[in-house]
């Protein structure tokens, strides 16, 4: 039997309840070991980090994708493409013709045992969404460590040489912008035309789309802003900003997140909070299926997801025009 461990925070009466509709995409963290520590993250990687999904778990993944017919496999860390069993996965789903997303650092295509990673991930078409909270440097090396930005350009070339970004290549890659502080961000549109244009200006560098993200305060961020002091008032200004028309559109509602022991979560910010999916237990309880209208469980930190324009895995919930 697999024991879950209880929620590290009390359920909110405040954030509206909320079901799930059709499932669609699987979201796996095959592990928390990362070549980055970055001080935003909600999941505390890092390279000292040995947790990891084992072989029979996650050999569990391809039954589910064709059990429930799910459309997108999501594949998260840490840097998920660390996992010695990565690339074995990725070609079972894309051989069941499922789209496979990786969350991708940009770094990690530098490493020197991954020097043939770009390549891989050109000829099974996966779909690449790489972070960049920035177009500065000093920014984004305060944010992630020193050197990453020059890498990351040079990751992010790399990827451009092979068609990724390109127009017609079929080769998608989408860029995830975070702000720096205790901060909403700006509308996705207009700080999309501003990476645009800056990164093909000054680095010759194209993509598909920006996603924009709100902090969760939680893990090393919500670390970080207790030591300032700042951390009530982080949360404060995302209940107050709270847009209710967003909660049609909340990631959760169309997914399932996976943790690398293979239990169950509603998404992956309840995963970090220990907060386990009411509907299941373990990956293997959905080749049984997932009820549509089943609970989702919420608390404060949901309010990340609804406030202002919205925030998912899909970047923002609602356009400039939306905002009338």
């Amino acid at each position: 039997m697999v024991t879950v461990s209880p929620p590290t925070v009390s359920p909110s009466t405040a954030f509206p309840p909320l079901t799930r509709g059709e499932l669609h995409t699987l979201q796996v963290n095959l592990g928390y070991r990362c070549n980055q520590a970055c001080r935003h993250c909600h999941v505390d990687a890092g390279p000292w980090r040995e947790e990891r999904m084992d072989s029979d778990t996650l050999a569990l993944i391809p039954a589910v994708l064709q059990a429930l017919r799910l459309r997108t496999l999501d594949l998260t860390g840490g840097a998920p493409e660390l996992h010695p069993q990565f690339r074995e996965l990725v070609r079972e789903a894309r051989r069941l013709n499922v789209e496979v997303i990786d969350r991708c650092n940009l770094t990690i295509l530098l490493e020197p045992d991954q020097q043939d990673l770009a390549s891989f991930l050109a000829a099974q078409k996966v779909t690449v969404v790489a972070s960049l909270p920035c177009v500065e440097a000093e920014t984004v090396d305060r944010q992630r460590g020193a050197g990453v930005f020059s890498r990351s350009l040079e990751a992010l070339r790399r990827l451009n040489s092979l068609g990724y970004g390109r127009d017609r290549s079929g080769l998608a890659l989408h860029l995830v912008y975070n702000p720096l502080g205790p901060t909403l961000p700006p509308a996705q549109k207009r700080l999309e035309a501003f990476y645009r244009d800056t990164l093909l200006r000054e680095h010759g560098v194209v993509f598909n789309t920006l996603k924009v993200l709100t902090n969760m305060p939680i893990q090393r961020f919500a670390d970080q802003l207790r030591r300032e002091g700042t951390l009530d008032r982080y949360r404060d200004l995302l209940r107050d900003s709270h847009s209710p028309e967003n909660l049609n559109h909340v990631m959760c509602r169309g997914l399932i997140s996976v943790d690398w022991q293979g239990r169950l979560y509603d998404c992956d910010f309840n995963q970090m909070l220990a907060m386990p999916a009411a509907a299941g237990r373990h990956l293997r309880d959905l080749l049984e299926g997932l009820p549509l209208g089943s609970a989702i469980a919420v608390a404060d930190h949901c309010f990340g997801c609804t406030a202002g324009h919205g925030s998912s895995c899909g970047g923002a919930l609602r356009t400039d025009e939306e905002d009338g």
